[in-house]
Order: structure tokens, then sequence, then C-alpha cells
């Protein structure tokens, strides 16, 4: 029922049982029991001009459970609080190179208790718990990411989950970052309208998910979506690295890290990702060259994914903008038409919802996903692999991915 409301955004009982598909009577017990719970809230009456006694309309509540989101990738972090309805209320964050493990979680951990004064104190015991987005290995494609080793090496060698959930009272769910995007984009954007899409996320590397019937699909490894290791054609860019072989890889090509690298090469020093947009909003021609070059990248890959998922939509989010979302979408529509196969149709191409806010996002639904999904198979940990159960640990990341 929950899932249902949250699709709708407002219903009346009888619109609820037709969408959960249950009775009346079933609605109304749950209906009492989530009322009483404070996860649903009773607005007004709904006047529709019919005959009979206006429908009372429920929602859900914003304040019914919160969770925190924390997303770490190579160059920044991020740490967030959303509401039960999936909006943000506050954020921190930190524009920079990761520092070491131990110090991330002092950043963090020091984020999560400023955040947690936008709450009053007796809500705190609604907070679900902690989400964490953060690339699968940290310390791999530094060459193609044009990153120092040094600085990542330790990453590889941690638990980071851990070591944060030693030092805050709240459990920590973790997630890879682009998965935790998609989540955010299921649980609050596209996915209310949309069961079926390809979600990529432009950012210091390129990452993604892949949305199948309202659930997010995960991979044996968890790696569904990672779009960032399909192959394409080496880039024409002097300032790209040479491949190991004779193809490269997406993130090469399609991501943040390769816009650094290109005005690197024309002398402009871009650390932070304002200064990323600064350089896209005052139209340095080194963004032009690599725009062209990400696109030409990006076009074979959507349609290599578009070729074995068969899904309608791909959804786009970026780290930054200044202009740069619009111009990518119109220039990658234009070369996904120009590349399409006989007999086929590209696929409608749609901005994500939450811009650089996204993995973070997605990490605070992670608590609220794994305490609220509607899906049993979700709840008892089955379908990683057929026949064979999990148990329900905050580190499944299985367990957070259920249904809008």
């Amino acid at each position: 029922m929950l899932q249902a409301l949250r699709r709708v955004g407002e219903a009346s009982k009888a619109d609820l049982a037709r969408l959960a598909q249950l009775t009346n009577a079933a609605i109304g017990g749950i209906i009492q029991e989530l009322s009483a719970a404070g996860l649903i809230d009773t607005l007004g009456k709904r006047h529709d001009g019919g005959r009979g006694q206006p429908a009372t309309m429920l929602r859900i509540a914003p304040s019914g459970a919160y969770g925190f989101g924390v997303r770490l990738d190579r160059t920044s972090i991020e740490t967030v609080l959303a509401d039960f309805s999936g909006r943000i209320i506050g954020r921190q964050s930190h524009d920079r190179f990761l520092p070491t493990p131990e110090r991330a979680v002092e950043l963090v951990a020091g984020d999560i208790d400023t955040l947690l004064k936008l709450i009053e104190p007796e809500e705190h015991d609604r907070i679900a718990g902690v989400g964490l987005a953060m690339p699968f290995n940290l310390g791999a494609w530094l060459r193609e990411l044009g990153l120092p080793v040094e600085a990542f090496r330790r990453w590889d060698e941690v638990d980071f989950k851990a070591l944060l959930e030693e030092a805050i009272s709240y459990p920590v769910l973790s997630e890879n970052d682009g998965t935790a995007a998609a989540i955010a984009e299921l649980f609050s954007g596209a996915g209310r309208l949309a069961d079926d899409f390809l979600y990529l996320f432009l950012g210091p590397a390129i990452g993604g998910g892949v949305v199948t019937g309202g659930d997010c699909l995960k991979g044996v490894n968890g790696n569904a979506g990672d779009v960032a290791m399909i192959p394409v054609p080496p880039s024409r860019l002097a300032s790209a690295p040479r491949p190991r072989g004779e193809m490269d890889i997406l993130l090469t090509r399609a991501s943040l890290s390769a816009l650094k690298r290109h005005l690197a090469h024309h002398g402009v020093d871009a650390e932070t990702r304002g200064d990323l947009e600064l350089a896209v909003e005052t139209g340095h021609p080194a963004v032009d060259e690599w725009l062209d070059d990400c696109v030409a990248a990006l076009a074979p890959a959507v349609w290599s994914a578009i070729s074995l998922l068969d899904v309608p939509l791909v959804v786009i989010d970026f780290d930054i903008d200044g202009g740069l979302a619009d111009r990518l979408l119109a220039d990658l529509a234009e070369a996904l038409e120009a590349a399409a196969p006989e007999a086929r149709y590209p696929p409608r191409l749609q901005r994500g919802s939450f811009g650089s806010d996204a993995g973070a996002a997605g990490a605070a639904n992670l608590p609220i996903f794994f305490n609220y999904s509607p899906r049993t198979a979700i709840l008892t940990g089955r379908g990683a692999k057929q026949g064979a159960a999990r148990p329900r640990h905050a580190d499944q990341p299985h367990a957070a991915v259920g249904g809008t």
C-alpha cells in the first residue's frame, strides 16, 4: 500500500484498494495501522462532484521516517538527510580529494551530527539508518581518470562501512554509487511514472543502474548497469591516455575526469565541480571538444545497452550543470537517431531528478527501503541466487532495492 501511495502522491482508500489489488476491508486495517505508526497522513476530503460522501485523501507522512545518505567518490564527500517522502532536508559537502578513511569517517560523523539538528529530538527514533554510496574498487581505473594512485591505495585495504558504523550510533547499509543514484530516481523521480529505464550518472566517472519492472536490477556482484566498463573506440582527444588495447572503456571519454583532464591540457586548472561548471558556463573551447568526444562514445554505448535491455527510456543525471545537461541531452538524442539500426527507434532521453544529490539521495533511501520494502522476496533476502536464501544483514544491499 505504501508503494502505491508513494507513486500517486495522494489517494483515497478506494483508490488504494484498487491500486494495491486488495479489498476495502483489508486496506482499512492497513491504513489504521500505518496511521498509528505515523507513516501516513490524513488530508482533507476530495469533492469530485459525484454522489455520496466525499473521500478522505491520504499521503505518505514525510516525518514518518528519516534516512541519512552518504556519497563518497574520489573527489568529494556529501551527506544528506532525507524524510520518508524522499525529500532532502539538508546537506553537508566537501569538494576535495578523498582524505584517509579515518579522516573521512570524522568528516561524515560530524556532518551527521550537524544534520541531526534539523529534526526535533522526539523524531530521532524515526531515523531508519545511514545509507553509504561509493564506487566499488576506489583504487582502480585511476590512470583512465587521471588521478594519483597513492591517494587511493589505502581505500582498497579498508572496510569503510565498518569504520563508519563503529563511529556512529546507526546501522549502515552500503551500495554501489551508481545503483544508489538509480534507486533515488526509482524511489522519487522517473520511477513514479516509468517501470523500465536505464539510468546514467555523469560524475568524476560514469555510473549507472538498470530498472526493470519497477525494481532495480543488481547482478551477481552488484555491478548491473556498470556502463563505465562498456568498450568504446579510443578517444581522438590529445589529452586522453592511450588505451591498454585496441578498444577503450566508456569512463575514459564520458566522465567529468575526462573533461578536467582536457581542460588541463588547454592550461585550465579545474580542481572542483565549481571550476568545471564555470568552464562550461563560459563556453571554453575545450568543453566543446570534450563534449563532442563524450557524445561520440555515449551513443554506441547506449545503443549496446538498449539492445540488451530493451527499455524505452534513458535517464541521465549530472554532477554539474552550467548548461551541460541540456547540451549533452540534445547532442546525444541527435547522435542516437543518426546511429539507429534499421527498424529500431532510439530511446527517449530524460534529465535526472537530483543532479549532484543523486548518489546521496539514493543512499538516504537505502535504510528506508530496507525497513519499509513492499516485497516479500526483498525482506527475506531471496533473489540473489535462485533457491538460496540470505540472512538479513545490514550490509546486504540486495535487501534495499525493492519497488518504489
